[in-house]
């Protein structure tokens, strides 16, 4: 019975956190730069293992493991709109 009630506060902690990653509002184009920098653009983990020019095997991206993935990347696309469209700045160089 325990292991329920620890999954429901876990649950509880992720909603909490989830919605706060949410409400994060971009409205300072230094805090959109640094989120821009900070999360890459697609996974970092994704790879291609490669000897002597044979692909041995690929490691598929893991970061959708992650809980807050949709939300997190749903931070770095406002950071970007907002950079784009109230600040007028070309944000090709983070794509």
């Amino acid at each position: 019975m325990t292991s329920f009630t620890q999954l429901g506060q876990q649950q509880n902690a992720f909603y909490s956190i989830r919605q706060w990653l949410e409400s994060v509002e971009v409205k300072n184009a230094k805090f959109a730069h640094s989120l821009c920098k900070l999360i890459p653009s697609q996974c970092p983990f994704e790879r291609d293992i490669i000897v002597f020019g044979k692909k041995l095997f690929h490691i598929p991206p893991m970061c959708k493991l992650n809980p807050f993935y949709e939300e997190v990347v749903a931070l770095r696309f406002k950071a970007l709109c907002y950079l784009a469209d109230e600040c007028g700045e070309d944000v090709s160089a983070y794509c």
